[in-house]
């Protein structure tokens, strides 16, 4: 009996201090949820409500809403106490419509409820104040795009580093002017809605004008009738500037077919058929990136590629002697055209990035200090 008596007694004392050291617990994890503010999501076009808490406990809590204070709560929705944020999307955003919040948790059996934060409402916000960094940068890039081509325009000369590839232009017109061979322009397949067309546009003109004054012979196979009837103009402006008006033949600057492969399969022929010293191909292009440019490489033809398109510049590089790539593409046709929108623009490019790179290495510098100033400019969220 002595030793039942004892055995229940310290059963007792073991259950007593559980339930004990549940209830501390239950009361420190409760103590530990606090604060708990709800406001309109700043930043955004009214989709949601922003809650917020502290809390270093890691039990799941549901978010209880409500319309008015004194109101029946419902679940709104489910997260971990420690996250010590909610956004609320399940909200009507503009409309006037207030919302009150209470969280409730639960550690083992006991349910706890917080104050009730609120009245918040979603509300549209007029602007994205974490993307102030990208406004500012516009309105550098905007300001320094004017000033240059303002300078450009006034006859100030802008530097622009030239290109390699540009050299090979003036050797490829002058081999083919002494092989007595002529020369194949193709400005991509993509209509002048493209960037890289226009650009292309601008190159084709200083080539025409060089196969003017040495006397070679040019032709510009295409697939679109705007950029057609945009490169006949070209060509023959050209011809004009270049003093030999009466040398531009109608049949300089052909049309072959809007379809893309009979397009590939048309010019391919011309290129083994009459074997052209110099291949440009400078522009947008597809899959028939590679029958060209291999079909023009095995008949010994100087090339000279240009494109902005990542995919198919691996096709460029390995069948063709020079390659414009990406942005030396655009760099090249305001180098060779000397137009003053395309040289500001270029100019105003290259100063922003600059600035871009100075400031990303002071950032760096920074950092090895633990001042970390700079990433937080930067940051677009």
């Amino acid at each position: 009996m002595k030793n039942l008596l004892s055995a229940w007694a310290l059963a007792s004392i073991v259950v007593f201090s559980a339930a004990a050291g549940s209830s501390s617990a239950s009361s420190a994890s409760t103590g530990d949820l606090n604060n708990l503010r709800a406001y309109d999501t700043p930043s955004d076009g009214g989709e949601s409500v922003t809650l917020e808490w502290e809390s270093d406990a890691g039990v799941f809590v549901t978010i209880m809403r409500s319309t008015s204070a004194d109101g029946e709560f419902e679940p709104a929705g489910e997260t971990i106490a420690s996250e010590g944020v909610y956004l609320d999307y399940n909200v009507e955003g503009d409309t006037g419509a207030e919302y009150f919040y209470r969280l409730r948790f639960v550690i083992g059996t006991d349910t706890s409820l917080t104050a009730v934060a609120g009245p918040a409402a979603a509300r549209s916000n007029w602007f994205r104040t974490y993307r102030i960094n990208a406004l500012v940068l516009f309105g550098l890039m905007f300001a320094l795009v004017v000033f240059y081509v303002d300078a450009a325009k006034k006859g100030k000369k802008l530097y622009i580093r030239k290109i390699p590839g540009l050299n090979a232009i003036d050797e490829a017109v002058g081999r083919a002017t002494e092989m007595g061979k002529k020369m194949l322009y193709i400005p991509g397949i993509l209509s002048l809605s493209e960037i890289q067309t226009i650009a292309s546009l601008s190159i084709l003109g200083y080539v025409a004008k060089l196969a003017a004054v040495y006397g070679a012979e040019l032709e510009v196979p295409n697939i679109d009738p705007l950029t057609f009837s945009a490169a006949r103009e070209n060509v023959k402006q050209a011809y004009l500037e270049a003093g030999k008006p009466d040398q531009f033949k109608e049949d300089t600057v052909t049309y072959i077919t809007y379809d893309q492969f009979a397009y590939a399969a048309a010019v391919t022929g011309k290129m083994v058929r009459e074997r052209p010293a110099t291949n440009f191909l400078i522009g947008a292009f597809f899959a028939e990136s590679l029958i060209l440019a291999e079909t023009g490489q095995s008949t010994g033809a100087i090339q000279i590629a240009g494109t902005s398109y990542v995919t198919q510049l691996p096709f460029f590089v390995t069948t063709c002697d020079y390659t414009l790539m990406g942005e030396e593409l655009f760099a090249a046709s305001a180098y060779l055209s000397r137009e003053p929108t395309l040289l500001g623009s270029i100019k105003a490019q290259d100063i922003t990035k600059a600035i871009l790179i100075i400031i990303m290495f002071l950032g760096i510098i920074l950092l090895a200090f633990n001042l970390d100033v700079i990433r937080p400019l930067l940051r677009a969220q």
